[in-house]
């Protein structure tokens, strides 16, 4: 029941034509032109519809043409759909195009690969489009790489319903689509991709083991959660090559089209409930979430760990105790790295950056809290402990660092041999001591407002520039890791943030 290889999804495909059925037309000369000689549909995965491709079809001439046939080479049994002058199908006659006007046609595919004999992993699905017969015929290629996946999802009982988990307890509970893996389903492998649609929970005292070089897909409304008891231990390792990552566990949504490369938004979180234990990502690309991750009250390792393209929150922590070290967070619609309600937190060499562009941000790159509200309640709890050493925060406003203290619990925060961006021109906080920024023991070596010099923020690449950048050489000595995100030995001095400097 966990592993399918088959969903029926249905595509309404609209057409726009300069066609009518009430003119004079002559044949089709074979002198067609086209928007482009092959539409590449890009990657799906087995039996999940790909997005629509359209190609323009140009009558170049001064005569309205009729082309006598628009079909798809393999005919009905073509795992491509059409939509020709607002028809679909996979065979049109009597095609028309005006004089010095053109057409589209728009391009779906599903394809099974379990319908193969020989069930690969990769597929390159081909098929012709052809226009006209015999002498006149001319032809555009259809091509799409089409890959197999382990599909987990919740039970569709016989009503329609869906299964359920329970979050929650009392009046605050809620029913959310989603399931339990069961013990065969507890190790993620490379060997294929995984697509997982509503909520795949682990039990507790189970652990989910992703293993190095997995990939593992969300479909829109998905995500991970982690009971109490439960653990994730999800471990890459180092990749030879930077394009590939052979090595790197990434966490994603299941649209492989370019289009969606860096789209927010498409999949929920992984969350780290109350109680979780023994939990760790190192070597892990968690992106185009809506919260990357999410800790409550649990304990997580984070080494070698990259969150992109979220729409609300990279890493929102809840009275947690984290260690991070060479992690890199940017372009969340709010804050990158959000802690609430106290906790105990260590980061060393970390890259917190911002540079979200999608809409108004009123939120600060990192924001320390020891509170959390809701709509009737206002909880608080001691931050122990938040300790930045050898870290960056930055980003595209001009204030990317809130503290905000109820004093009836701790406050207890380190920001060391670090580069922050904070400006206070009407100096609105210069009376705060949070943000006594000539305080040695709140701000041991802290840098402010120096241009990190990032390679190129829009890509996420936050390789920062040797003698040029703010955070080159500013580091305290020997803090561990020895190497920076890219493998390369530390500096001495070392330079802050999750990379060494280089040449750009």
């Amino acid at each position: 029941m966990r592993y399918l290889y088959g969903l029926g999804i249905v595509c309404c495909l609209v057409m726009w034509s300069s066609c009518r059925n009430d003119f004079e037309t002559v044949p089709s000369t074979g002198s067609l032109e086209f928007s482009k000689d092959t539409v590449y549909l890009d990657t799906v995965f087995s039996n999940i519809g790909s997005s629509t491709y359209n190609l323009k079809v140009y009558n170049r001439s001064d005569e309205d043409i009729n082309i006598p046939m628009v079909r798809l080479a393999e005919g009905e049994a073509s795992n491509y759909r059409l939509n020709v002058d607002g028809m679909p199908g996979k065979i049109f006659e009597n095609v028309q195009i005006l004089a010095k006007d053109s057409i589209f046609i728009f391009i779906e595919t599903t394809f099974n690969v379990n319908n193969l004999p020989e069930n690969p992993k990769e597929f390159l699905y081909t098929d012709q489009l052809l226009f006209d017969t015999g002498g006149n015929q001319q032809k555009v290629e259809l091509v799409t790489l089409i890959k197999d996946a382990v599909f987990l999802f919740p039970e569709k009982y016989a009503d329609g319903t869906y299964e359920t988990l329970t979050l929650g307890t009392g009046v605050d509970t809620v029913e959310v689509r989603g399931f339990f893996l069961e013990d065969s389903e507890l190790t993620f492998t490379n060997e294929k991709p995984y697509v997982i649609y509503g909520y795949a929970a682990v039990p507790g005292n189970k652990t989910l083991s992703v293993e190095a070089g997995a990939r593992v897909h969300f479909h829109n409304g998905a995500g991970i959660i982690v009971a109490q008891g439960g653990s994730i231990q999800s471990i890459g390792a180092p990749s030879s090559d930077p394009e590939a990552l052979e090595n790197e566990i990434i966490f994603e949504g299941d649209r492989l089209e370019p289009g969606f490369a860096k789209v927010p938004g498409q999949w929920l979180t992984i969350w780290l409930t109350e109680g979780s234990v023994n939990n760790e990502f190192k070597h892990t690309t968690i992106k185009n979430s809506t919260v990357g991750l999410l800790v409550d009250n649990s304990p997580v390792i984070l080494s070698n760990v990259q969150i992109y393209n979220n729409a609300n929150i990279g890493l929102l922590a809840r009275n947690s105790l984290i260690i991070g070290e060479n992690m890199v967070i940017n372009n969340s619609g709010q804050s990158s790295l959000a802690i609430q309600l106290g906790g105990n937190y260590e980061f060393r060499h970390c890259t917190f950056a911002n540079y979200w562009t999608g809409s108004f941000r009123s939120f600060p790159s990192v924001s320390v809290d020891n509170t959390f509200k809701t709509e009737t309640d206002l909880f608080i709890a001691d931050l122990i402990k938040a300790d930045f050493i050898n870290c960056i925060i930055y980003g595209n406003e001009r204030r990317e660092l809130s503290l905000y203290q109820d004093t009836r619990s701790a406050f207890n925060f380190k920001f060391e041999n670090s580069l922050i961006h904070f400006e206070d021109p009407t100096g609105e906080f210069s009376n705060n001591p949070l943000y006594d920024f000539s305080n040695p023991a709140l701000y041991p070596a802290t840098k402010f407002n120096l241009d990190p010099v990032f390679k190129a923020t829009e890509m996420n690449n936050f390789n920062i520039e040797t003698g040029a950048s703010g955070a080159d050489g500013i580091g305290k000595p020997g803090v561990l890791p020895l190497k920076d995100l890219n493998g390369v030995d530390r500096s001495n001095p070392r330079d802050a943030g999750v990379y060494e400097s280089i040449e750009f």
